[in-house]
C-alpha cells in the first residue's frame, strides 16, 4: 500500500549519468544515506534514506541522451488504466507499464506540453515514507507555458481540479484532489531559467534553512538558479546539481 492516496505525488527519483556523483552530492546536502539495490539489472539504483526511511531515489538515465532530471511519481492503483487515460487526453506514453521486481509497477508519460511524469502502483515499495520534514519531499510543481491545456489534461488523467490562487507576478494554480491540494502549477518565470526549457515537473525538498542549503549546494558544485526568497509557504530556492538536474528546496513556514 502507498503511504499516500492514489492521485497524489508519492515518490521522486533522479536520472543521472553520474550516479556516483549523485551519491556524494545529495547525502552531503541533505544528510541522506544511500541504499543500493542488489540486483544487477537495477543498474545501481539507489534509494536515499533520511532517519532510516526512504525519501527519494537515483538511477542511471533510461537512454544515453536523456538529460539529468528529477521525476515526480504520482500514486495509482492501476498504472495500465492511467496509460489509457494519458493517450486519450493527448499525452505521450514514453515507457509502458512494467513491474519493477516486486517493488511496484510504473510507467512514464509526457503531457501535451512535454512535461515528463511517472506513476507508481505500489507493491513492496510504497513510495516515500517521509514527507514535509527537512530532508524529505514536500511539494511537486508543474512549470508549463500552457496552463490551460494542463488543466484539461490532468483533470482527465488524475481527476485533479485546478484552483487558481492569485499571486504576484503570476497566477498560481493548486491541483485539488478531494479535500487536499496535492500539487501546483505555475507558468515559467524566466529569472535564471533557460528560455528554451520545455514544460517540466519540479520537486521541492524541505530543509531547515534555505539560505544555508543553497550556499552548501554551490560549495558542492551545484548552481543557484533562483536565490532564496520568501513566499507565503516559506523560503525557497531553485538549484541545479553538478550534473544539471533541477530541484528546489523550501524552509517551510511555521
Amino acid at each position: 500500500m502507498s503511504t499516500v492516496p492514489p492521485g497524489t505525488p508519492c515518490w521522486a527519483d533522479l536520472a543521472t549519468p553520474d550516479l556516483a556523483g549523485a551519491r556524494r552530492f545529495y547525502p552531503e546536502l541533505f544528510g541522506w544515506t544511500g541504499r543500493i539495490a542488489p540486483q544487477p539489472e537495477a543498474a545501481g539504483y539507489t534509494t536515499f534514506l533520511s532517519d532510516g526511511r526512504s525519501v527519494a531515489g537515483a538511477g542511471p538515465p533510461a537512454t544515453p541522451d536523456q538529460v539529468p532530471i528529477w521525476s515526480t511519481y504520482v500514486a495509482t492503483d492501476d498504472a495500465d488504466l492511467v496509460t489509457t487515460r494519458v493517450e486519450a487526453a493527448g499525452g505521450q506514453v514514453l515507457v509502458t507499464p512494467f513491474d519493477v521486481f516486486d517493488q511496484g509497477r510504473m510507467a512514464v508519460f509526457a503531457d501535451p506540453a512535454g512535461a515528463v511524469f511517472s506513476v507508481w502502483q505500489p507493491m513492496a515499495h510504497p513510495g516515500a515514507e517521509l514527507f514535509n520534514v527537512p530532508g524529505a519531499m514536500s511539494w511537486n510543481e508543474l512549470v508549463t507555458p500552457d496552463p490551460e491545456g494542463a488543466k484539461v489534461f490532468y483533470e482527465l488523467v488524475f481527476g485533479w481540479h485546478p484552483e487558481e490562487q492569485p499571486t504576484e507576478p503570476v497566477t498560481y494554480t493548486g491541483w485539488r484532489l478531494g479535500g487536499r491540494i496535492v500539487a501546483g502549477m505555475i507558468p515559467p518565470l524566466g529569472d535564471g531559467f533557460p528560455a528554451d526549457l520545455p514544460a517540466y515537473w519540479t520537486v521541492y525538498f524541505a530543509v531547515a534553512d534555505a539560505d544555508a542549503t543553497a550556499a552548501r549546494a554551490a560549495e558542492l558544485g551545484g548552481t543557484i538558479l533562483v536565490p532564496p526568497r520568501d513566499i507565503p509557504q516559506g523560503r525557497l530556492a531553485a538549484l541545479r546539481d553538478p550534473q544539471g538536474a533541477l530541484f528546489s528546496v523550501i524552509a517551510l513556514a511555521d
